[in-house]
């Protein structure tokens, strides 16, 4: 009978790589980049379907949490070729950007690289759609950071 270690038990494991998060500094609060933001995403003809206040949600239950937004928007047509591709891919999309203050009261953009979080149902990092999101996200928080 063989004997597994807890080394062994954990090397056997395949764990998943850790996707990079993509930080762009921000000039203005977190209400005012996150209204940027919203703004272009609506000028590129996407849609938004969610703007969530972590802080707000914090508050609501007597809790603390720095000023936080997330905003979910996307475009079917860069999202329904990846979720042809692989239907499991909906668990990442639409696309989420979240902007936050750090404890040192910098103002950030951030969001999963398209290319790392599809890459986890098997979707290339070239595939065309791939590609356009990265670009619509680089273009976007770039036009919300201001400065």
């Amino acid at each position: 009978m063989m004997k597994l270690t807890l080394a062994t038990l954990v090397s056997m494991v395949a764990l998943p790589a850790m996707a990079e998060i993509v930080k762009v500094p921000a000039s203005g609060t977190v209400p005012d980049t996150m209204d940027a933001l919203e703004a272009a995403v609506g000028t590129a003809g996407a849609t938004v379907f969610a703007r969530v206040d972590h802080a707000g949600g914090a508050a609501s239950v007597d809790m603390e949490l720095g000023a936080s937004q997330l905003l979910v928007f996307g475009n079917p047509k860069l999202g329904t070729p990846a979720m042809q591709d692989d239907p499991l891919a909906g668990l990442m999309l639409p696309l989420r950007v979240l902007v936050y203050e750090d404890s040192d009261g910098a103002v950030w953009l951030a969001y999963e690289a398209p290319a790392d979080m599809l890459g986890e149902f098997g979707i290339a990092g070239d595939a065309p759609y791939v590609g356009m999101m990265e670009g619509a996200l680089d273009k976007l928080t770039a036009a919300a950071a201001g400065g």
